[in-house]
């Protein structure tokens, strides 16, 4: 047993009737006063032992256990049954708000009803409270990061705006109580490599760390009104983000407001002094961590080091005060000390986990997410009548493919067989086979599956990568590289098996890829007659891409990364200079670009025209455009705004997006769709990282997909682009 738990065991006296009396325990009393007497009422043994992440009850003072340690990136995680919503990545190729909004709120529903039940049970362990580490704002700068499809994407606008509506439906709109508290990760410059992130010091320009690195954490500090934010493992400008005032004070709480708790990474104090060396002992680095902002040791360095750096001089009492005030005012927010009855999310029950609402936000949001790569003589969709369709790959059967990383866990999961198969006529036949290893060649010499396949009126493959290639550090058991990609190429055994399947006739090609993060297909795409990237759709995956494949659903997924044509057009992966990097800085062609995806109907911009052509520093203009559905088929088309500095000091991006709306339109239907450019969006960042607002001509780009040429040689239709000046 720890010291610290000795100590604190010895302290303990159950006074329970002395304990009811206690102004923390009365909901009528203003949070900052339940706060202070609770902190005032404990010994200093007792307040360290509540700044770990597996805080112990204090009997004495009527105060239960609590472990803080909760996961809910795209449902409620590692706790059992949970609605599996689309991977992070799937959820910002929706570039849906609303959708967003929509899936966190429900998450966040299945959370309470989970926590209430583990309460009446007694459970209050790990994975069992209400403060969730999600989500994963970090920059998916590199395509080889296992962990980027834990995040919303390259680009910090996008991961900024739908991450706060990801917050505000987990934190909930009770102006009494948090729902659950969400928390913004890993602050910051934190995008790999896994191998080296114990010991890895980032550090970009300043141009880049407020350009790039930090706008997403400052939206939803500001926007969201996050109620946590989680340090990174790695250091920045020399120091540990765990062990950092600058990043943890004077930017976080400081400049930009902060009013939440930070926490560590988990194990990342105890990375100060072994991995960064940046302290000699546990003890300074229990007090550097604490003396520069964090509250809460995901970790056992501040319960086993923190009460003798006091003693040593190293930090003050006062000073474990302030930290632990901070750190509990979010349990008092959550009402974890008040009457039950108290919040009006006490009664929510296990009704609302996994339901059938639940389920069509999960399939809806998968199915928005797919992204429609490729669609030569429109194949798609799929004729549901059809007499025979032929089911192949690595993937088709896979509920790894559903689930990414980070995920709860469904007694009903759809894999793209069983979405395929429930959405045929009866009397159409189906016919399955594996085909091929995912990322090695087959062991037996002998193939049925390719020249079956083309007895078919048309084949479909499920093909890509899962989980098991990449993720987290010890996650993804087949990845040399701890949960890294080494490159970006679909594997070869794939890329081998879909040449042999071309060559042994010429029947409709569909490959459905699995993957939360860019992949490389060279001549593969085209060899196959469509393409649709399906991420990690969660529980209602195989539905959610049959309705797609089928025409239920007419895709709408946008791409919120750019795919590289290769591993060879990445940059040093240890670099974390923006330069060649994402649709913003990347001056070589790419396979596809950000904000791409085609639909089942075509759109056009015209008539594009501002307010203004001249105007004032500090004014807005209004940018509008004419957007039409010219096709046959209803759909919905991602229109997007993009801002560039043509007269800037500084290199700037190639173009950045700044807004974004859905519009769903009728066939031969016309909306006009207009957007106020503010001076914000104007603004650049210089080489000394302050945002500034210069003088100059200003160009605009609406339309479906970022500019470059890229995009419209892929049938994309070229954005609209209009021209202003600033005086």
């Amino acid at each position: 047993m720890k010291k610290s738990r000795i100590l604190l065991a010895a302290t303990v006296c159950v006074i329970p009737a002395f304990a009811q009396q206690q102004v923390w325990n009365d909901p009528s009393q203003p949070i900052e006063r339940r706060i202070t007497a609770m902190v005032s009422a404990m010994t200093l043994e007792e307040k360290v032992s509540q700044l770990s992440f597996d805080s112990p009850g204090i009997e004495r003072l009527n105060i239960p256990e609590y472990n803080w340690w909760n996961e809910a990136l795209h449902g409620v995680a590692r706790t059992g049954r949970a609605t599996v919503f689309p991977q992070c990545i799937g959820m910002a190729a929706t570039f849906d708000d609303d959708l967003v909004y929509r899936v966190a709120s429900a998450i966040s529903d299945e959370a309470r009803a989970k926590f209430n039940m583990a309460q009446s049970i007694g459970n209050r362990g790990q994975y069992a409270g209400l403060t969730f580490w999600s989500p994963n704002v970090n920059i998916f700068r590199d395509p080889r990061w296992g962990r980027g499809q834990e995040t919303w994407g390259e680009d910090p606008y996008l991961t900024g705006r739908l991450a706060s509506r990801f917050v505000k439906g987990m934190q909930g709109d009770d102006p009494a109580h948090l729902k659950t508290a969400a928390c913004a990760k890993h602050y910051v410059v934190h995008s790999g490599p896994e191998a080296l992130r114990h010991e890895f010091d980032a550090v970009p320009s300043q141009k880049d760390f407020f350009e790039t690195y930090t706008p997403a954490f400052k939206m939803l500090v500001q926007d969201g009104e996050v109620e946590a934010v989680m340090g990174a493992y790695n250091r920045v400008f020399g120091e540990p983000s765990c062990g950092s005032p600058y990043l943890l004070t004077d930017l976080l709480r400081k400049e930009w407001g902060f009013k939440g708790h930070v926490v560590s990474d988990c194990g990342a104090i105890k990375d100060i002094y072994e991995g960064h060396k940046y302290a000699k002992m546990a003890e300074e680095a229990a007090a550097i961590a604490l003396t520069s902002g964090v509250n809460l040791n995901c970790g056992n360095v501040y319960a086993s080091a923190l009460l003798n750096a006091v003693k040593q001089g190293l930090l003050t009492e006062d000073q474990v005060d302030h930290a632990l005030s901070e750190l509990l005012r979010t349990r008092f927010k959550l009402g974890l000390f008040d009457p039950k009855g108290t919040s009006p999310y006490d009664a929510l029950g296990s009704e609302v986990i996994d339901s059938p609402e639940h389920r069509q936000i999960a399939r809806e949001a998968a199915a928005k997410s797919v992204v429609l790569l490729k669609n030569d003589k429109n194949v798609l969709p799929l004729d549901k009548n059809a007499k025979k369709y032929y089911v192949l790959g690595p993937n088709a059967t896979s509920t790894e493919a559903l689930l990414g990383n980070y995920y709860g866990v469904s007694s009903d999961m759809r894999t793209l067989l069983e979405g395929v198969v429930a959405h045929v006529s009866p009397g159409t036949t189906v016919e399955y086979k594996y085909g091929v290893l995912m990322e090695r060649e087959n062991v037996n010499p002998v193939d049925w599956s390719t020249g079956e396949a083309h007895t078919a009126d048309a084949i479909i493959l499920g093909m890509g990568i899962t989980g098991m290639l990449e993720g987290e550090e010890g996650e993804s058991i087949l990845s040399p590289y701890m949960g890294d990609r080494k490159t970006i190429e679909l594997p070869e055994s794939q890329v081998n098996y879909i040449k042999k399947l071309r060559a042994q006739g010429d029947k409709p090609i569909i490959m459905v890829v699995f993957g939360g993060s860019p992949i490389a297909f060279g001549n593969v795409a085209d060899l196959v007659d469509a393409i649709l990237f399906a991420w990690y759709p969660g529980e209602e995956g195989g539905n959610a891409v049959a309705d797609v494949l089928f025409g239920d659903v007419n895709p709408s997924g946008r791409l919120p990364l750019t795919f590289p044509k290769s591993t060879d057009q990445l940059p040093p992966y240890e670099d974390y200079s923006m330069k060649g990097r994402t649709y913003r800085y990347m001056t070589e062609k790419p396979q596809y670009s950000f904000g791409y995806g085609l639909s089942y109907t075509t759109f056009s911009f015209d008539n594009a025209k501002l307010s203004k052509e001249k105007i004032r520093k500090g004014e807005s203009v209004d940018a509008s455009v004419r957007v039409s559905n010219n096709g046959n088929r209803a759909g919905e088309e991602v229109v997007q705004l993009y801002v560039k500095d043509m007269e800037a000091n500084v290199d700037v991006p190639l173009s950045s997006l700044k807004d974004f709306k859905r519009v769903k339109l009728q066939p031969g239907e016309t909306k006009e769709v207009t957007f106020t450019v503010t001076p914000e969006m104007m603004k650049i960042v210089n080489n000394e990282g302050k945002e500034v607002l210069e003088k100059g001509k200003f160009a605009l780009f609406i339309g479906g997909v970022s500019p470059g040429e890229r995009s419209t040689e892929l049938g994309a239709p070229a954005p609209a682009k209009l021209e202003f000046t600033v005086k």
